[in-house]
């Protein structure tokens, strides 16, 4: 394979990785809240804590904003219970909806 055809094939596997999820700007986010695109990420930040009620020691540990293929926006939430149990809780970002609430691994 020559160093061309190298290339081509890395910057399209990059490109369509890409095109599955893409992290959001942070200077975007303003913007988002203001439209009503998304909620609060504090309100988002307690909807993804409230899955794991009694662990009162739960904190979030992560959190991403990301924009999927579709136009969605989905706010995962990283998180550790009061038993040191890593979760990983997906939420719609603008209705809250709980796409995911899976253990990490």
């Amino acid at each position: 394979m020559s160093k061309f055809s190298a290339l081509l094939a890395a910057t399209a596997l990059t490109l369509t990785a890409g095109l599955a999820q893409a992290d959001v700007r942070p200077d975007l986010i303003p913007g988002l809240l203001k439209s009503g695109a998304i909620m609060d990420l504090e309100k988002l930040n307690q909807l993804a804590l409230a899955q794991h009620p009694g662990t009162s020691a739960a904190n979030i540990t992560d959190t991403e904003l990301e924009q999927t293929a579709s136009g969605a926006y989905v706010y995962q939430v990283e998180l550790r219970d009061g038993k040191g149990i890593e979760w990983d809780v997906d939420l719609d970002a603008k209705t809250g909806q709980v796409l995911a609430n899976k253990q990490d691994r």
